[in-house]
């Protein structure tokens, strides 16, 4: 744990990992803090980089990207131009919702979310396959999400 955090803080980051549209009012009832001091210790959260903004959770599978797939992508040669490349031709790709540059044999990990198996041929074979420096790709299918959590707080 950061010593510069203590119980209280790291109750308030609990209670808005899980929500984050309480109220003051709200929030310092569950942690045991009057609203002043709750909203002054969310303020220093904030400026201190601990809380870096606020969402929304979005169900994919609602607005009809139920699909996800998991690619593992490994590129030609991994020096800066091509990394550079890849990754602003990743930020214009819609489909690609996460993506990780990693250790391993593989250079990025990306999640894809598209509607069903054909949007996903099309974006595999029509987009992906054609981004600078693409050398081999191996994709996953998820069965189902075991675990989500926004972030570790202990």
């Amino acid at each position: 744990m950061d010593e510069n955090l203590d119980e209280i803080d790291l109750r308030i980051l609990r209670e808005l990992q899980l929500d984050a549209r309480l109220t003051h009012q709200d929030l310092s009832e569950r942690i045991g803090l009057s609203p002043s001091p709750c909203a002054r210790r969310i303020r220093k959260l904030e400026a201190n980089g601990y809380i870096t903004g606020y969402s929304a959770r979005i169900d994919e599978a609602k607005l009809g990207f139920a699909f996800n797939v998991f690619i593992s992508v490994r590129l030609d040669r991994q020096i800066d131009d091509r990394l550079v490349a890849f990754e602003r031709e990743v930020r214009r790709c819609p489909e690609i919702v996460d993506c990780w540059l990693m250790t391993g044999s593989f250079d990025y990990l990306l999640r894809v979310a598209v509607r069903d198996l054909v949007e996903f041929e099309h974006f595999l074979t029509g987009r992906l396959t054609k981004l600078p420096g693409v050398a081999s790709l191996e994709s996953s299918i998820p069965i189902r999400r075991v675990k989500y959590q926004h972030a570790r707080l202990d």
